[in-house]
């Protein structure tokens, strides 16, 4: 809880004094099911109205998204095949083939003066291999709490999104996947990096509590 705090403290103090929200660059992996049909009952508080969610079929088809995204949306984006998993080898793939995919659809991110502040899972990306392809881009890694989905925006945002999103979705194959995701407008992805700064006031004002 206190490296928590202590790294929205860095984050917030940085952002008063010259907002960044411009230039990151988030992403992180998740497996979409193809069957999802809408769960009946939930769990709430007395007076609060229950909401419907996907209770995916996990016996069923699934495949990995791998995504990465800007305020402006979605830069580049991955579904696994069946067998298929990121492994070290493969991510730094995937970094590189995003750096093509950045200079491509978001050409301001090769003037100096906005750089790549690249947010990412540091928990499980973190092998040698993988940091010397982040230093070969000159991407800066955004100080990031391990573990901590509350400050990541795949996770509060996007990932919220979905679960509600996929609520009786049943998809017949890959492409279908595909159009789904690929519907989201910009003021979706706006939203979603432009959070962070009160979720990290949030976390400092709670002294590191973890939230929703």
């Amino acid at each position: 809880m206190e490296r928590h705090k202590n790294t929205c403290e860095i984050l917030l103090e940085r952002y008063r004094r010259k907002p960044f929200l411009h230039g990151i660059v988030t992403g992180d992996e998740k497996w979409i099911f193809f069957e999802n049909p809408k769960r009946k009952k939930s769990w709430v508080d007395p007076g609060t109205p229950s909401t419907s969610t996907a209770r995916p079929n996990r016996f069923g088809r699934k495949t990995m998204l791998c995504v990465w995204w800007n305020q402006k949306g979605v830069v580049y984006y991955e579904l696994l095949k069946p067998g298929e998993m990121v492994n070290t080898k493969r991510y730094q793939q995937q970094l590189i083939d995003l750096n093509r995919s950045l200079l491509k659809k978001r050409p301001e991110y090769q003037k100096r003066q906005h750089k790549v502040v690249f947010l990412h899972d540091n928990a499980s990306h973190t092998a040698k291999p993988v940091r010397d392809t982040l230093e070969a881009l000159s991407w800066e890694v955004l100080p990031h709490a391990a573990y901590s989905p509350d400050l990541t925006p795949f996770d509060y945002h996007l990932f919220v999104s979905m679960s509600h999103a996929l609520a009786e979705q049943r998809f017949g194959s890959y492409e279908d996947v595909k159009k789904w995701f690929a519907a989201k407008g910009e003021d979706f992805h706006w939203r979603g990096i432009h959070k962070l700064p009160e979720r990290w006031e949030k976390c400092v004002t709670s002294n590191g509590a973890y939230f929703e």
